[in-house]
């Protein structure tokens, strides 16, 4: 076996090199291969009657009507305007051209390129060299909103005043599966009021769910998710969210002790613990949310520390990004390190407002005296690389996000849920980070200077990455569902036509235009076509001119005789 193995290792670094000597070769073979083909020729023009054969086809050519040279275009012109709707074809549903995938796949290699998809023959290959440019699962995952926005106190007086849906039906549906997973369990058959709100959670109408929620209420005046609902979706302003809330969390917090003592009886008393949790988790959150929209951020600080303390495992609903947040507006950028410094961390899932903050800081320090001109003429210092690298972190990360900090592309509401390194996501960020951005003095001008210069670090961000994995390609469709449609949607890397598509679109207008001009003016199209031969022939009559000038008579003749 170990021999087998040796043997076949050999064998494959002996075909490696012989390919790569055939590729240097190849050049210098076709080269030599054509003067030993006109050499050839000429010493037998006399046997194989070149003279007599070429005068033939220039008569057969003189014979030829305009009739032919418009059919002769006209098939060409058919022929090209196939090739372009193929070409296009394929490259809608693959995303590359058919030929130029053909000529770099098959006919670089040949030419002396280097094959795309070839590594380096050993036993340790690199890492990374032969694994497949695929995404993990977990890149195309959709999200939750950290700041999703409230309905009933924002969204709907969106919709009120501009006539437009802010939210998709697809976000609305996912954010119904949320409600139907945080608030409901399996034991809630068992209790009027519960099962009233089981129902309630998946009714599609609005005011059915609201009709709903005052049933449960009737039922048990302690339904704390009946008061969940109505804070979502009733109430016209925060203030009024947050009354109900309030509402919900006295509820909340006397089921939440009940079924925490009986938590151990079974699995339904455990079911039924883990939903009661979710409600008190979810009352304080926004509860937070609803002072922070208020205007008293230390209080919402304050609720969002003690809820990360009480349950730490709050990581995996992103809290701590309403805190970076609204550390943010207190401009406390010491408490803005200190939860950076724990949560961007490489095992934990990164986001965009984990690394636009990051590079946000590290502008901060550098912003006020960056100038573009004498960092051109000095150079960088150490601090301006740190925040510029950050800056290409960031953008690595979600290229989308820039656009909307510089006021580039308007902003619209934030969806409820999010993909990451989507479009959605940079919504979602820039909407309220936006500021934070225009407090700091001079950062969105580093920003602007700076940020274009990922694209050069990662040329083909499908396909390989740099601190990031590849850039996952089922962005677009996911954000076309998560965003309004009357939003236009962010595609990265921008899908442009290939050059073999527009070389056969111009190739396929030109001989349709010169088939036309064939028809209807013959000779003066005849007159224009000689002319354009003799003008290009003209350079090439003049060097063989020169040539036969400084060559002896019988040089050829001598030639022959060797």
């Amino acid at each position: 076996m170990a021999d087998s193995d040796i043997s076949g290792f050999s064998n494959t670094r002996f075909l490696s090199r012989l390919r790569g000597w055939v590729s240097r070769c190849w050049a210098y073979g076709c080269l030599i291969f054509m003067v030993f083909s006109a050499v050839t020729l000429y010493y037998f023009r006399v046997p194989l009657r070149l003279y007599d054969n070429l005068a033939a086809v220039v008569v057969f050519i003189n014979t030829l009507t305009p009739k032919f040279y418009v059919a002769l275009t006209g098939t060409s012109s058919v022929i090209s305007g196939l090739i372009l709707v193929f070409e296009w074809c394929y490259f809608k549903k693959y995303g590359t051209s058919f030929i130029e995938q053909v000529s770099v796949n098959h006919l670089r290699p040949l030419m002396g390129g280097t094959e795309p998809a070839s590594s380096s023959v050993g036993f340790f290959p690199s890492i990374g060299e032969n694994e497949p440019s695929r995404q993990p699962l977990s890149d195309c995952k959709v999200w939750r909103n950290p700041l999703n926005l409230f309905r009933g106190a924002e969204y709907n007086r969106y919709t009120w005043v501009t006539g437009r849906e802010p939210l998709t039906y697809y976000d609305m549906n996912l954010s119904a599966q949320d409600h139907q997973t945080f608030f409901t369990c399996d034991t809630d058959s068992l209790r009027p009021s519960d099962s009233v709100m089981q129902k309630a959670w998946r009714e599609r109408s609005p005011q059915a769910r609201i009709k709903a929620a005052y049933q449960a209420l009737n039922v048990y005046n302690d339904c704390a998710t009946a008061y969940v609902l109505l804070a979502e979706e009733e109430a016209a302003t925060i203030s009024d969210a947050e009354i109900f809330f309030q509402q919900a969390l006295k509820a909340g917090e006397s089921a939440y002790r009940k079924s925490q003592q009986q938590q151990h009886l079974s699995s339904q008393h455990e079911a039924q613990h883990r939903r009661d949790t979710n409600v008190l988790i979810y009352t304080k959150r926004r509860l937070a949310m609803c002072a922070r929209r208020l205007g008293r951020v230390r209080e919402a600080v304050k609720i969002m520390r003690d809820l990360m303390k009480e349950f730490p495992i709050l990581s995996m609903v992103n809290i701590h990004e309403n805190l970076l947040e609204a550390l943010l507006e207190l401009q406390a950028y010491a408490d803005v390190h200190a939860v950076l410094s724990k949560y961007d961390d490489i095992s934990l899932p990164k986001s965009a407002t984990i690394c636009y903050t990051a590079a946000l800081l590290k502008a901060r320090a550098v912003s006020e005296r960056f100038s573009p001109e004498s960092a051109s003429r000095r150079g960088l210092s150490t601090s301006e690389m740190n925040a510029v690298e950050a800056i290409h972190r960031a953008v690595e990360f979600n290229p989308h996000v820039p656009k909307y900090l510089l006021e580039m592309k308007s902003l619209v509401m934030p969806p409820e849920h999010i993909l990451k390194r989507g479009d959605s996501e940079a919504v979602a960020y820039a909407f309220f980070h936006l500021q934070h951005w225009k407090r700091v003095e001079g950062a969105l001008n580093l920003l602007q200077c700076t940020w274009e210069g990922t694209f050069r670090i990662i040329p083909y961000p499908l396909e390989k990455g740099h601190l990031f994995y590849p850039y996952p390609g089922c962005t677009e469709n996911v954000d076309r569902e998560l965003l309004p449609a009357f939003h236009d949607v962010s595609v990265y890397p921008k899908k442009e036509l290939p050059f073999f598509i527009h070389f056969t679109a111009g190739l396929s207008s030109f001989t349709a235009m010169l088939a036309l001009l064939t028809h209807q003016f013959p000779e003066l199209m005849g007159a224009f076509a000689k002319t354009f031969l003799v003008t290009l022939l003209t350079p090439l009559s003049f060097v063989v001119e020169k040539i036969e000038s400084i060559i002896p008579y019988n040089f050829w003749h001598q030639l022959t005789r060797l």
